[in-house]
């Protein structure tokens, strides 16, 4: 069975109306999903401790410091908080650490989770383009540290290059970050020559295609260039930054991904979980900026995850 976390706190992470990040996402995500069996998981906050997983003891104090004074966006990028928003990035984060939890020793087999404020940008001392906490990659690091996993592959076919992600594990042999995404794009990130350093050599793979790729670039780098990297790697968890803002039609994308693309990524990752980590496979949420294409790609990437 398929794994759903989704909190409704989340929507308590004010951005204003006309941002594109909004509320009204969890909503569309999660309306999409009507009909379908799902496993509730249940949500809860992250630690401190947890947090301090991937990101700096400063950075947490200067995150807290920010929201309780009232700034209207983070000093450190162009991330919009509000009275509520450390509560949700806290939920957010601890909710994907329960999906761990879950699918780590087979209480369900894969976990979708509908998340905001969405995480792959931060950094362990910067939040950015939309993202406070990395939820993705302090999951990745709990089930290591909690739940014996001893490699974590994470695959981002967000339209925007997961650089948070990649600057936590860069150094990291334990961590494979994949990455497909638009180029040049925000946030400027994700050269093919950006491979990883020291112990992380060689862990690092981005893949950056030009405005109007679509299924034959994005679909053919993960069969290509991610199932033999896998083949080597052989993690013990798969995970996926989900991010529809590289279906077509997205206003803050120039991809032309479809619905049966996203189900056909989907499948392929389940391959992976499936041949090398028990079927053990958590995906997040990141981007996906028009309603109606993000509940029509939640739907299509979460009936292919059962």
């Amino acid at each position: 069975m398929t794994g759903l976390l989704a909190d409704p706190a989340c929507k308590e992470h004010q951005t204003g109306s006309r941002h594109p990040e909004r509320p009204e996402r969890f909503d569309a995500a999660l309306g999409a999903l009507d009909g379908l069996k799902l496993v509730p998981i249940k949500p809860r906050h992250a630690t401190e401790d947890e947090i301090a997983l991937c990101h700096s003891r400063e950075y947490i104090r200067l995150v807290e410091r920010e929201i309780m004074t009232g700034f209207h966006e983070l000093s450190t990028g162009d991330t919009i908080i509000s009275p509520r928003s450390l509560d949700a990035a806290l939920r957010a984060t601890g909710g994907v650490l329960n999906a761990v939890a879950a699918v780590m020793p087979g209480t369900v087999q894969n976990a979708f989770c509908i998340v905001r404020p969405p995480g792959h940008h931060a950094s362990p001392a910067r939040g950015m383009g939309f993202c406070i906490f990395n939820s993705i990659a302090i999951g990745a690091r709990y089930a290591q540290q909690k739940h014996g996993a001893a490699r974590v592959l994470i695959a981002d076919w967000d339209v925007h290059h997961g650089n948070g992600t990649q600057d936590i594990f860069y150094s990291d042999g334990t961590v494979y970050f994949f990455s497909t995404h638009q180029h040049p794009w925000y946030p400027g990130t994700g050269a093919p020559e950006e491979t990883g350093d020291g112990a992380g050599h060689g862990m690092t793979m981005n893949c950056p295609f030009p405005a109007g790729s679509g299924r034959k670039e994005i679909l053919g780098a993960f069969q290509e260039k991610l199932l033999p990297a896998a083949e080597k790697f052989k993690p013990d968890l798969v995970m996926i930054s989900t991010g529809f803002d590289s279906r077509e039609g997205d206003p803050l994308g120039n991809f032309l991904l479809t619905d049966t693309d996203f189900a056909d990524l989907t499948r392929l990752m389940r391959e992976i979980a499936d041949k090398h980590a028990g079927g053990r496979l958590v995906s997040v949420l990141e981007g996906g900026y028009s309603l109606t294409g993000l509940a029509a790609g939640v739907r299509a990437h979460v009936k292919a995850l059962g």
